[in-house]
């Protein structure tokens, strides 16, 4: 997406060539109000007693919405039973040019599963997980145990994938074991890169995968259409990613499309990734136990305790998912990691960064299925 400098720069000449739109002015801060006043409904904690029943299941469910999810799609859907929560795949959600096998979106339904048991847990419920293969659906079921509340739940307001500049500087070693610690589960392999030179041979690899992704005019398409360019028009939706939570201007959709079509390139996307990898204290690499849909699961999992420890620490976390993204590049990357013959999952780069505007979620009426 275009940065704000790009944006400022070409303003002028794009207004001048657009045509005249009757009442429409450029719009800029048009529903901020809006906007602000929903990222504090939904990005907050909730009472910790005082619920049963159905009400305490949609407040544990409000806390699973508030995972990432490929292009913030909320690609799940959740049932309520007595003494369960389950959470089933949203297929009429998923992004079949950059993830065609549904990897990315059995790796969302984790990390929501993640943010649900961190916030049974705090609520005095064990979540004890059941992937069922048949369905693709994940059933905790909820015990009771004595509350906790651990700094993974405490951080589930804070956490966000903050896509800017980082400030460059290495973590210390008891913050990367404890982002290590957190990951540690489920068979899930963590890989850490905090080398300059090994950061350098990622770069690489993203920079190859972006240019092969920024040449898929089916791509472009699916990634501009997640995207919401306005703040009315992410309030409206609640769901895509705001063009604001990536450090750019909240425009009209009509002048964001103009911007998208003239800015969003190849060079300028390459130039972006290498300024924010370079800005990065270093590269987690997660690789599951196995390449199927219940490690996928698992793998979702790890990233969440991952980027919710990350969040605690006050570390700022964004993925760089080119590398596993483009099937091509997965093979070299994998020996590059050092797990030849297997699959890469997620990559995630990580570091001391400025906090952007929040991602948007739908209501929790809007996920809600029965069983």
């Amino acid at each position: 997406m275009p940065s704000r400098r790009q944006f400022n720069h070409a303003l002028p000449a794009l207004l001048a060539a657009a045509p005249p739109l009757a009442g429409c002015t450029l719009g800029v801060g048009v529903g901020s109000q809006a906007y602000e006043s929903a990222v504090q409904e939904i990005w907050r904690h909730g009472p910790l007693t005082g619920l049963q029943g159905a009400a305490l299941g949609t407040e544990l469910v409000r806390y699973a919405t508030l995972a990432p999810s490929s292009h913030n799609t909320q690609c799940w859907k959740f049932a309520l039973q007595p003494d369960a929560v389950t959470i089933l795949p949203d297929f009429a959600r998923r992004c079949p040019a950059v993830d065609p096998d549904d990897h990315h979106l059995f790796v969302s339904l984790g990390c929501a599963a993640e943010n649900l048991a961190q916030a049974a847990l705090a609520h005095g419920l064990h979540a004890q997980a059941a992937f069922d293969d048949a369905r693709g659906a994940l059933r905790l079921a909820l015990a009771p145990t004595a509350p906790r509340t651990s700094p993974l739940f405490q951080a589930i307001p804070r956490r966000q994938s903050t896509r800017a500049e980082y400030d460059g500087k290495p973590l210390a070693r008891d913050e990367l074991r404890a982002l290590e610690q957190a990951a540690a589960g489920g068979g899930v392999r963590l890989v850490l890169l905090t080398d300059k030179a090994a950061l350098e041979q990622v770069l690489e690899f993203v920079l190859q995968g972006n240019s092969a992704q920024m040449r898929d005019a089916a791509f472009v398409e699916e990634l501009k259409a997640w995207i919401r360019f306005s703040a009315s028009d992410a309030v409206r939706l609640g769901d895509g990613l705001y063009g604001a939570s990536a450090g750019n201007p909240s425009v009209p959709a009509w002048l964001g499309r103009l911007l998208f079509g003239v800015l969003f390139t190849e060079k300028s996307e390459n130039d972006k990734y290498a300024r924010q990898l370079r800005s990065s204290a270093g590269i987690a690499v997660f690789v599951g136990a196995s390449n199927d849909r219940a490690s996928w699961v698992e793998v979702g999992r790890a990233y969440q305790r991952f980027a919710l420890q990350a969040a605690a620490l006050n570390l700022r976390t964004a993925h760089l998912n080119q590398p596993v993204e483009v099937a091509a590049l997965r093979p070299e990357f994998a020996r590059f990691v050092g797990v030849p013959g297997e699959r890469p999952d997620l990559v995630l780069r990580f570091g001391r960064g400025p906090t952007l505007p929040a991602s948007l979620r739908r209501p929790v009426t809007a996920v809600l299925t029965a069983a």
